[in-house]
């Protein structure tokens, strides 16, 4: 046990290039899991297994029956606020490494500093928002806030922050860098994260307007339907329809520039799997709709959409564009220094990132 914890403190006290790779993708997962965990209880029944907030009930800090809710539906959403902790837990040590690695390394890569901030601020924020949606009784804006503040902004950065950490890596080692990719293209693959963006935000409407939105229960055992937006389900089932099928148009656009125009063999791969996964989400979307909405195919729906997002992002990542600005660092030239110490040595030779 000693053994294992000091292994941990290592990695966060003195971190190595593979170790920050490493947090960087637990927190990636960590998030990926808090999201697809929040859209089950927000899915199951009225949202409200623990109707209290920061306690389960008012009675009980832990998972305890509330009236008119079953013991799943309690379980669901009391396991989703304990994964908090852990996550709380990878960001904040996330965090840590990097404000090492920035101290030690002549605080020339300000950019994974900022990006490995926005973790533990962003998990706050979520917990304390997520908490205002129980005791408000889930306004539905506030639910769309919630489900975009953790996959646009926290899981965004966490998978730029493992992007621009494994390009580092690379660059550090010596790896040759991947040709480059034409400036259309470029822009191609930028509008693709932006729409994608756009249709993550118009499903929460979908959800927010449809029968899924929530209910709310009383000490008597009475439902009440939460508010919802006042919008045809219709019509904005079919905008986000029409969404799809542009992302899909510009998908397959970029895969053959890629294909054809240039492009590594790691973005063409990229191309494919996004576009698969959109066919994937496509066809879920429409069995979903034609079978009345079932909670069960509408969690794997939103669940399936935080993948295809992380994908979608390493895509836009992979052809440079949000990788930020270009900057140089001094790299020791043993093996060791050159990709994984942190250790101060002499320096060699000068490394354009």
């Amino acid at each position: 046990m000693g053994r294992v914890l000091s292994r941990l403190i290592a990695l966060v006290w003195q971190p190595t290039l593979k170790s920050l790779r490493g947090w960087a993708l637990a927190s990636v997962i960590a998030n990926a899991v808090i999201i697809a965990t929040g859209a089950a209880v927000r899915l199951s029944s009225s949202g409200l297994g623990c109707p209290d907030w920061p306690t389960c009930t008012k009675t009980s800090a832990v998972a305890a029956q509330s009236t008119g809710q079953t013991t799943l539906n309690t379980w669901i959403e009391f396991s989703n606020r304990l994964l908090n902790f852990p996550l709380v837990a990878i960001a904040g040590l996330t965090f840590i490494a990097f404000l090492r690695y920035y101290l030690t390394h002549g605080r020339e890569r300000k950019d994974l500093l900022w990006l490995s901030a926005v973790l533990p601020l962003g998990v706050i924020a979520q917990a304390v928002l997520g908490g205002i949606l129980v005791l408000l009784k889930l306004p539905p804006a506030l639910v769309a806030a919630h489900f975009l503040l953790s996959t646009a902004i926290i899981l965004t950065s966490a998978v730029v922050l493992h992007a621009r950490t494994s390009a580092l890596a690379a660059a550090v080692a010596g790896s040759p860098a991947p040709p480059p990719v034409r400036a259309d293209l470029r822009v191609l693959a930028g509008l693709l994260a932006a729409i994608t963006a756009v249709m993550l935000a118009a499903g929460t409407v979908v959800t927010g307007t449809g029968p899924l939105a929530g209910t709310t229960i009383d000490e008597h055992g009475h439902r009440t339907t939460v508010p919802r937006f006042h919008f045809s389900l219709e019509s904005v089932t079919q905008l986000h329809a029409d969404i799809g099928w542009f992302i899909g148009a510009l998908a397959v656009a970029l895969v053959v520039g890629l294909r054809y125009a240039g492009g590594s063999r790691r973005t063409v791969r990229l191309g494919w799997i996004v576009l698969v996964g959109l066919g994937v989400q496509g066809v879920i979307g429409y069995v979903q709709y034609f079978n009345h909405l079932p909670a069960g195919l509408v969690w794997v729906h939103v669940s399936s959409s935080v993948l295809v997002w992380i994908f979608v992002l390493q895509l836009c990542l992979s052809t440079g564009t949000g990788m930020g600005r270009p900057a140089t660092r001094t790299v020791a030239g043993d093996e060791q220094a050159a990709g994984e110490s942190l250790a101060a040595s002499p320096p060699i030779k000068t490394i354009t990132l």
